[in-house]
């Protein structure tokens, strides 16, 4: 158990330097990170709300092009927008169906917005109880639970975060596809806390690109085996696919860059309470950062080893939790700032060990 060089990397974890901010952080998953990994289905087209949209050309303006011309004014792709013309969904005022580079002088055309695909699979569950922590007319911020996934793939349709917006009726943005509406970071099926879902396209693209620029602050609880020494680091460690088991990440030298903050938050005989900020979004990142500086996160059962892989008594999960958000909002400039408390199951976890430290000090009293 020790700081400092991570094995097999060129990165280091630091120690403090004073200053007790957290770096600002970036992505969310694929599996804790970013939206970066294969589609299970080919991208639906962006989302808007179905029905006629009727779009004025304005007297003694000539539109070269009507297709630039409805890409522009909806925020549509043109490629999109060239779809739906080559199915007769735009018409000028007269009810004639426009090609793609019809010329349009003066009056308006319509474009008829079909309702968004969904994949026959892809099925609202009523059932899956996720609590909104946040709510505005442009985004949900939602405390997802351990041991659910966040979205759909090839032989696991059913039973996801997605299944249960879909059943709240909503309408979310669709740059990332049909399979993934609102999404755009993810969380480990067994990591629990804030997740980030949009509410319209325009929102979507926006948190997209301020996880892109690094400007949302993600902060996270985790409970590490031993005593991490330095009360503040960051460790800098490239991280791939594990050459012996690609199933697995892996820290190595030919990885993608990848950082992470942490602070101590509070010290236990044989575990450390840890904040994490997640300053790239890798899959696995956290999980795989603390393993290679050798304090695995307890309850992991794919990169902890000994202890760390069944933890402190009573814990049945792994100890990673989703704590706090930071983001711009879309719509107001304003800053987000959002908090769900550790789940009970955790927090019993730490109860438990705070009494047996207790209890332990009050023996070591009672002998001296």
């Amino acid at each position: 158990m020790r700081d400092g060089p991570v094995p097999g990397a060129s990165g280091t974890a630091l120690p403090a330097t004073g200053d007790e901010d957290a770096p600002d952080a970036e992505p969310g998953e694929l599996d804790e990170e970013e939206l970066d990994g294969p589609l299970p289905f080919e991208p639906g087209p962006p989302s808007v709300e179905p029905g006629p949209r009727r779009l004025r050309v304005p007297e003694g303006e000539i539109v070269r092009r009507v297709d630039r011309f409805v890409a522009d004014r909806t925020g549509l792709s043109r490629s999109y927008v060239q779809k739906l013309i080559a199915e007769g969904r735009l018409v000028d005022d007269d009810g004639r169906r426009l090609r793609a580079n019809s010329e349009v002088r003066g009056g308006g055309v319509t474009l008829e917005v079909p309702p968004p695909e969904i994949p026959y699979h892809l099925e609202p569950d009523p059932s899956i109880d996720v609590p909104v922590a946040y709510q505005d007319d442009d985004l949900l911020i939602v405390d997802k639970p351990a041991g659910l996934v966040v979205h759909p793939a090839p032989g696991h349709w059913r039973g996801t975060l997605v299944n249960a917006l879909l059943a709240r009726g909503d309408h979310y943005g669709g740059i990332a596809g049909v399979a993934r509406p609102g999404i755009v970071h993810r969380l480990d099926r067994d990591t629990s806390g804030l997740l980030i879902v949009a509410r319209n396209d325009a929102a979507q693209a926006a948190v997209m690109a301020q996880l892109k620029a690094r400007r949302v602050r993600k902060t996270y609880l985790a409970l590490v085996q031993g005593s991490v020494a330095a009360s503040v680091g960051r460790i800098e460690a490239p991280i791939g696919r594990d050459p012996k088991d690609r199933k697995r990440m892996a820290v190595v030298p030919d990885g993608r860059q990848a950082t992470t903050g942490y602070r101590v938050r509070e010290r236990f005989p044989a575990w450390t309470l840890l904040e994490l900020d997640l300053i790239t979004g890798r899959t696995h990142q956290i999980r795989v950062h603390l393993a290679a500086l050798g304090h695995p996160v307890a309850g992991d059962p794919v990169y902890g080893t000994g202890t760390a892989r069944k933890g402190p008594d009573g814990l049945g999960r792994l100890f990673l939790h989703a704590w706090r958000l930071e983001l711009v909002s879309p719509s107001s400039a304003r800053l987000i700032r959002v908090e769900a408390p550790l789940p009970a199951e955790l927090e019993t976890v730490l109860e438990g060990l705070r009494e047996v430290e207790a209890s332990a000090g009050g023996r070591q009293g009672g002998a001296a």
